[in-house]
């Protein structure tokens, strides 16, 4: 099977490679051709998008499947753009053609219920048998570096065109741009590394072991983004999206009117909703549009995005998202009193509640971009809840003036939050840091295990050490944006295994809520303590350990299962069986029988530290 041309797609990927892509099979089919898109697109960059497309769908089918699927359509639509464009075959949209394709294969009885359905119910079909849950398909062995190298000179298209499979079965969900970014970035690894393999100082494992996380850095960072959004809307809702990229948006281009914010609001949730289908060609075309859009209409919109707007395709819908907010308009007032003291407000709210309270969300957030989006959701809910109160028969005049207040205490409760939580970063630093994050979260969710409890906390530290060194008006979106992916994460984790009814609670009730929910989550008063079993405590020689990173972790371990035996457990007791263990492991480090002396103090540390928890 010939996979020389893989390659060069990626380098070849432009706008049109987008621009190109039909909107789906739900829409008239006087839309642009199988053949059409050929002759746009050229050979190489249909078969690119056509091998994507395959390998997301049918992710237990082999590479060599994928590749002849893609060919199969490759070389139907090189007879459209050819001659056959009267062809039955040519004129079909193109989702159909794929579906046509792959339950024409023999041997894939899984999708034999779905090839028996019509569309568009064989689509939904095939959209929910997309699995992109960890497990499903076996985590990706990496090669042997030398094997790597070797295989990599000898069938270099082939090979990128493998890892680009490998990558979209695993990823069904994900952008195809973001798959083709990582695919030159995957492509520029191996010619780098082994490009200097003949250098006898040059260390081909040390070259792929420090290159290998920048390739896959997009994988995670945009997964993990279109997850959040995709949980968002599973759970919350089309209405709670709309209004998060409302906040978002209004903070993006302050200078836009509501109508030209509005339209990319409803554009952008249209698009998360053909892309959280799975739907990728649908995704792809939506998001071709909105940054079409944006980019030429950039004088009413920013001065800020002309040069993500120059930008190859696949760097400039990042480029927009990561560029800072335009100027606020210098006649921009900096209050919008009218949404309180205006007599007709109730009348508004009646007649257009949510047209009335998405003005509101606009006009406040394009005020305040110091404000995380969050926030400003939340701010509109207390204004939807004052409205609703205050619009009542008989409510005093002065009822909504007194939102005004409230406004004030919950900005100013939000902001020490996060400086509180930033003063203690400072004062303490990374460790000691998400050693008190551990505390506190092993004590609200002490379902969840050692490794998840000090990876969600070790995420959060990061966030503090790239936030708080931010300026005051740059710290709350940094903070409180990233934090929010945090819990996206843990609320995905409860889904599937819940944790206790105090997360389910936060994880269900408020979205705009969710961080100050888990905030004051305390003591699972529900939750089991551990028994002292006598596994549950072991010390041993590796305690003595120089790699710092390695005891840390070790200590770290050891802190949850305290907490977890102790959930009560006071500060000052955590100190003195703190002191305890540390003279015990600086005595035993010291003993030329160091594993001896761990074996006979340990159990008396145990029965100390007992003695110190009961007292």
């Amino acid at each position: 099977m010939n996979c020389r041309t893989i390659i060069y797609f990626i380098l070849l990927v432009s706008l049109s490679v987008v621009k190109a892509v039909p909107r789906s099979y739900r829409e008239t089919e006087e839309k642009t051709s199988i053949g059409q898109h050929f002759s746009q697109l050229q050979e190489n960059n249909f078969k690119a998008i056509a091998m994507i497309m395959f390998a997301q769908y049918v992710q237990g089918g082999t590479f060599g499947k994928a590749v002849k699927m893609a060919e199969d359509v490759t070389d139907l639509a090189k007879r459209c753009a050819a001659a056959a464009r009267d062809n039955p075959d040519c004129l079909k949209p193109l989702d159909r053609i794929f579906l046509d394709t792959i339950c024409q294969e023999e041997n894939l009885p899984r999708f034999t219920d779905c090839c028996a359905k019509k569309d568009p119910e064989r689509n939904d079909c095939f959209l929910s048998l997309k699995n992109a849950s960890r497990g499903f398909i076996s985590p990706f062995e990496r090669p042997n570096a030398e094997a790597a190298c070797k295989n990599h000179s000898q069938h270099q298209h082939p090979l990128t065109g493998y890892f680009i499979y490998e990558v979209s079965r695993r990823h069904p969900f994900l952008y195809a741009p973001t798959i083709l970014s990582v695919a030159i970035r995957y492509d520029e690894m191996m010619k780098n590394c082994c490009g200097s393999a003949a250098d006898p100082t040059h260390s081909l494992e040390e070259c792929f072991r420090r290159l290998a996380p920048k390739v896959v850095k997009p994988v995670k960072e945009d997964g993990l983004r279109q997850e959040h959004t995709c949980g968002i809307l599973k759970k919350f809702g089309e209405r709670t999206l709309k209004a998060l990229k409302l906040a978002q948006i209004s903070q993006k281009f302050p200078k836009a009117d509501f109508v030209t914010v509005n339209k990319l609001v409803t554009d952008i949730a249209n698009m998360h909703k053909d892309c959280c289908r799975g739907d990728m060609l649908d995704c792809m075309h939506d998001r071709e549009e909105i940054l079409h859009y944006v980019c030429t209409n950039q004088d009413i919109l920013s001065s800020k995005i002309k040069k993500c707007c120059e930008k190859p395709l696949l760097q400039r819908s990042e480029c927009i998202v990561n560029e800072e907010n335009d100027d606020k308009p210098a006649d921009l007032s900096p209050h919008i009193r009218e949404f309180i003291k205006d007599k007709g407000i109730c009348e508004r709210f009646a007649q257009e509640k949510d047209t009335h309270l998405a003005r509101f969300l606009y006009e406040y957030s394009r005020r305040h971009p110091e404000f995380s989006a969050q926030m400003l959701l939340r701010i509109g809910k207390g204004y939807e809840d004052l409205l609703t109160e205050c619009c009542k028969t008989g409510a005093p005049d002065d009822c909504c003036s007194r939102g005004e207040e409230e406004l004030k205490k919950h900005i100013y409760e939000t902001e020490s939050v996060m400086k509180t939580s930033c003063d203690i970063y400072k004062e303490k630093g990374d460790y000691y840091f998400q050693n008190e994050l551990l505390m506190s979260f092993t004590k609200k969710m002490p379902q969840l295990t050692s490794a998840e409890l000090i990876k969600f906390t070790k995420q959060m530290t990061t966030i503090g050490s790239k936030c708080c060194q931010l300026s005051q008006d740059k710290l709350l979106p940094c903070a409180e944006e990233n934090l929010d992916l945090v819990l996206g994460e843990i609320c995905r984790r409860h889904l599937t295994d819940p944790i206790n009814a105090g997360v389910c609670h936060c994880c269900s009730s408020s979205y705009a809520l969710r961080r100050p929910c888990m905030g004051k989550l305390e003591i699972d008063e529900n939750y089991v303590p551990l028994s002292l079993t006598p596994g549950l405590f072991t010390f041993h020689e590796e305690l003595c350990t120089t790699e710092e990173e390695k005891l840390q972790h070790k200590k770290q371990e050891m802190l949850i299962n305290l907490i977890k035996y102790k959930p009560q457990i006071t500060q000052e007791q955590l100190t003195s069986v703190t002191a305890a263990f540390t003279a015990m492991r600086e005595q035993c480090c010291k003993e030329e029988h160091r594993e001896a002396c761990f074996v006979k103090e340990g159990p008396e540390l145990i029965k100390r530290s007992e003695k110190m928890l009961s007292a």
